[in-house]
Order: C-alpha cells, then sequence, then structure tokens
C-alpha cells in the first residue's frame, strides 16, 4: 500500500561514489608483506561483520591480519584502516548533482554498505549528504543489504510504505531484494537510463 509519496533510495558505491580505487587492495597487501590475491580473499571474506556494525575497525583488521597469519599491532591496523578509507572516497560529481537536483521533484535517502568509521569520513569529506531526507549506513543501523531488514529499517524511518520507494543500486541482488520488500527497483548503468527511469516513475504533473 502506497502513501502516494516518492522516494529514491540510492546505494552509494557503484552509483554516486566511485568503486575502490585501483591498486588499493595490491598496497594494503604490501603493506602486510603478502600477495594481493590472499590480502584481497581475506579483505573480503572478513568483510560481512564490518560492515553490518558487528565489528570495530581494529576487530575487522585483526581478523584480515588473523587469516593471512600476520602479526597484529596498532600501527599496521590504522595504516591500512586510514589507506582503506581513502580507497573508497570518491564521488561522481555529475550524479552528486543529479541526487541533489532530484530533491525538488521527490524526497531523496542512502542506503549504503559502509563501516560506520568510513561513513564518518564520507560524511566529512561530502557535507551535502546531510541535506538529503534519510541516510541509512550498514554500518551504523546495523544491516547489510541484501538482508531486508536494511530496506525495512529506511521503511520505518521516513514512516513510508515499501512502495513508495524506487531503489537503486548497481548490484542485482539488492535490487531484487529491495523489490521483495515491495519497492520497486532499477539496476544502475548510467545517469541518462537512470534518468529517464525516474522521470517515468515519477507522477506526471499539470
Amino acid at each position: 500500500m502506497s502513501t502516494d509519496r516518492r522516494i529514491v533510495l540510492f546505494d552509494l558505491f557503484g552509483v554516486i561514489a566511485r568503486h575502490q580505487l585501483p591498486g588499493a587492495l595490491g598496497k594494503m597487501a604490501a603493506r602486510c608483506d603478502t600477495p594481493a590475491d590472499a590480502f584481497t580473499t581475506a579483505y573480503w571474506e572478513c568483510r560481512p561483520p564490518y560492515d553490518a556494525g558487528r565489528q570495530s575497525a581494529p576487530e575487522y583488521w585483526a581478523a584480515v591480519l588473523h587469516k593471512l597469519s600476520r602479526p597484529v599491532d596498532a600501527d599496521t591496523v590504522e595504516e591500512l584502516r586510514l589507506t582503506d578509507i581513502d580507497s573508497w572516497s570518491r564521488v561522481d560529481e555529475e550524479m552528486v548533482a543529479y541526487v541533489r537536483s532530484l530533491r525538488e521533484v521527490a524526497e531523496v535517502g542512502l542506503l549504503s554498505n559502509i563501516p560506520a568509521d568510513h561513513a564518518d569520513a564520507f560524511l566529512a569529506a561530502q557535507p551535502w549528504l546531510y541535506d538529503l531526507d534519510h541516510l541509512a549506513f550498514s554500518g551504523r543501523i546495523k544491516a547489510a543489504k541484501p538482508d531486508p531488514a536494511a530496506f525495512q529499517h529506511c521503511v520505518a524511518a521516513l514512516r513510508a510504505a515499501p512502495a513508495d520507494f524506487l531503489f537503486v543500486d548497481d548490484r542485482e541482488e539488492n535490487v531484487r531484494a529491495a523489490q521483495a520488500v515491495g519497492m520497486d527497483g532499477h539496476v544502475f548503468t548510467g545517469r541518462g537510463e537512470l534518468a529517464a527511469v525516474v522521470g517515468a516513475w515519477l507522477p506526471t504533473r499539470n
């Protein structure tokens, strides 16, 4: 059941922000004196609890280093943490402008899989995000896509109905999860295609 609102809910990385900086994982692997492929495997296998706010940054990096059989020390953990944050810091300025412009015709929210400390850094660098109608970061809400709880958080926080939402993500599994809770969904491939989809989804204004 819709409340006749229009809320465009955006993913962050791969839509508004760029994917991880190429070479970043190799740089972190070199800091750990370990092969890049082994580091990459450990980095992603250990990631879900960190993204979902069930681990702190030191706990996450300790898990990665233990998996690689590398020593854990505070200086290494902090260097890896800061390098990691920096590697996810780039935005697509054209998409930023588009997202901001949408607030003239719709409510706009953000639902991102991002650890809490990354979210803090991203908000400090991109304060325009505070102008959006709702910000949901997985590390803060304790639920990461495609967990239905992540989408349900946004519905409850905005006091809306699932049918009020158009969810935009570059990963099909996340779009399918949004659709399963009753949202409309769009797999992002580019700004032009998205603008056409949003234009068709918004009600006609006389």
